[in-house]
């Protein structure tokens, strides 16, 4: 996706999110200019947000419940489900296998999806913490982007969701792997063969950037 473009879903999005939802189509019209395509971005945005904080409403309450039965008396902190936690067992219907890795966005795990077919994945979900709007648009337009590629080197979006605890995740395929430059010593690769993989690496990043 362009950058200028994100920025511009961006904006619109957070401008809608200060508004009664009955305000809102009036001001996507006039924002998105009858540029459709903006304007279901936009509203894709919208909508996942609205999924994602009924989820974490939903969690608030479960929480409550919980300490209630358990005879609680302090009062609930409902920023307690954003901090950082250990890793989960499952991620709505997926098992946790093994952490992959994390960077400042996400932390990316291994996971076991069993219907509708039974298969290893790996699992992208937004770092405990990093709750605000801007956080999830920003995690939310990297799953869109990823959907809308399709290319053989770069891995494909099977399914998104929003985890009990309120996060938002999607799933990918999982290619078994190790990085190129490990490759390429393990097997001494000649340089006309690490030219080959270097070009099939630049391919798929022009594609991802057409996106």
């Amino acid at each position: 996706m362009d950058p200028q473009r994100h920025q511009r879903i961006t904006e619109i999005f957070l401008q809608a999110c200060e508004l009664p939802e009955e305000e809102r189509s009036g001001f996507l019209d006039e924002a998105c200019a009858g540029d459709q395509a903006l304007r279901e971005a936009v509203e894709a945005l919208l909508e996942h947000d609205k999924a994602v904080h009924t989820s974490m409403e939903q969690a608030e309450d479960a929480a409550r419940s919980s300490a209630a039965a358990h005879g609680a008396t302090s009062p609930f902190d409902p920023e307690a489900i954003l901090r950082p936690t250990p890793d989960p067992e499952r991620i709505g219907p997926y098992r946790i296998l093994e952490k992959l890795g994390s960077g400042g966005m996400g932390v990316v795990y291994l996971a076991e999806q069993r219907e509708p077919v039974r298969r290893r994945v790996a699992l992208k979900v937004i770092r405990a913490g990093l709750g605000s709007r801007e956080a999830v648009v920003r995690f939310e337009a990297e799953r869109q982007a990823l959907a809308l590629m399709d290319h053989p080197n770069i891995a494909k979006v099977f399914d998104a969701g929003v985890a009990e605890d309120g996060r938002p995740y999607f799933v990918m395929e999982h290619i078994p792997g190790e990085p190129i430059t490990r490759h390429c010593q393990r097997l001494a690769l000649p340089l006309n063969e690490r030219l080959d993989l270097f070009l099939q690496v630049c391919d798929a990043v022009q594609h991802a950037h057409q996106k």
